[in-house]
């Protein structure tokens, strides 16, 4: 597909509720998820930009200072950058008071020290973000939320780490599923058992009158609250999976620079999106030169950039592909950002 104007790209996605901007580090992702957020923003489009990148620089490219928590840059813009430290701590701590309704008293030392060491388990953080992350998509899609956007833009981590969180949802579903499915087990099992220790001991006296009264109202299950928190969590990664396949509702965007390494990276991303039926929808090639140049080091890497672009149109032709120019300064701030796209 030939290239493309790049004050197209926003329209192309402006019925996108949904728009996770993706590539290689150091390639201009967050420039370009903060362009398609502030140009929604002066088109008064309720715009709300997540960094997912523990490597922050949204704050930094809209020239504010963010937080964990959601920060007003506009009337219409809101962002933040999740932090993944404060997330896992809040994260563990809903598990602990979970565990707290049904666990023994004297086994909470334990327990707690047990959450301590599990938030540095490998995939603690990433579980905890990918919680996070779904609960701002949802959120922010709902029609009935008072959080809702008419975007939501996920400003991401490079590559690799941003395919396993598109696909975590379907198996965190999964492991979900398989977690509840024991519990039913287990409580069938405690039926039976209480159900036959009532048999044997409901006319016994225990010398105090305190005949046991098969009639008498039972006890809350202890695990239905833990049964109900991963329910919860189940529809929660259930409706975050049906939004990320929806082409209607979310859109992939990967950012590249016409560099070697880049393209290798950005081509097996592709291929990875595909096979998992979450295809981009659209591919920034970011840092162009412009090929007029009277400078001989220029005019070689302006020559050099053009052929690597011939390789980029051949190799993605499925997709539309948008140039951005370097700059003669950097871009920071709202206005300039939406400039960029204009």
């Amino acid at each position: 597909m030939a290239l493309q104007p790049l004050d197209t790209l926003a329209t192309q996605l402006a019925t996108q509720p949904i728009i996770f901007v993706g590539g290689k580090g150091g390639v201009g992702k967050t420039t370009t998820a903060a362009a398609l957020a502030s140009h929604y923003a002066t088109q008064q489009k309720k715009t709300l930009i997540i960094s997912t990148d523990p490597a922050h620089s949204l704050g930094d490219v809209l020239n504010v200072t963010l937080s964990n928590e959601t920060t007003a840059i506009t009337p219409y813009l809101d962002a933040l950058e999740l932090n993944p430290d404060i997330i896992v701590d809040n994260h563990f701590a809903q598990v602990e008071r979970t565990i707290k309704g049904y666990a023994n008293p004297d086994m909470m030392p334990k327990i707690r020290e047990h959450l301590r060491l599990s938030k540095s388990a490998p995939g603690a953080q990433e579980a905890a973000m990918l919680e996070s992350m779904c609960q701002h998509l949802v959120a922010a899609a709902d029609a009935d939320s008072d959080k809702r956007y008419e975007h939501i833009i996920f400003d991401t981590a490079p590559t690799g780490h941003t395919l396993r969180l598109l696909v975590l949802p379907e198996m965190m579903g999964a492991w979900t599923d398989g977690l509840l499915a024991q519990q039913r087990r287990q409580a069938k099992l405690r039926t039976a058992a209480t159900s036959l220790d009532l048999d044997n001991n409901s006319y016994k006296d225990d010398g105090k009158n305190n005949v046991a009264n098969p009639f008498a109202k039972q006890k809350p299950d202890r695990w239905e609250q833990a049964v109900s928190v991963l329910e919860k969590r189940k529809q929660l990664f259930r409706k975050a999976g049906l939004l990320l396949h929806d082409r209607k509702q979310t859109a992939i965007v990967l950012v590249m620079t016409a560099d070697v390494l880049p393209l290798a990276e950005t081509k097996r991303a592709t291929q990875q999106l595909e096979e998992t039926k979450l295809t981009p929808a659209a591919i920034v090639v970011n840092q162009l030169i412009t090929p007029t140049q009277t400078d001989e080091f220029w005019r070689t890497r302006a020559d050099r950039q053009q052929g690597l672009m011939r390789e980029i149109e051949s190799n993605f032709t499925d997709y539309p592909i948008y140039p951005i120019y370097l700059q003669q300064t950097d871009v920071r701030g709202s206005e300039a950002l939406s400039a960029l796209l204009t």
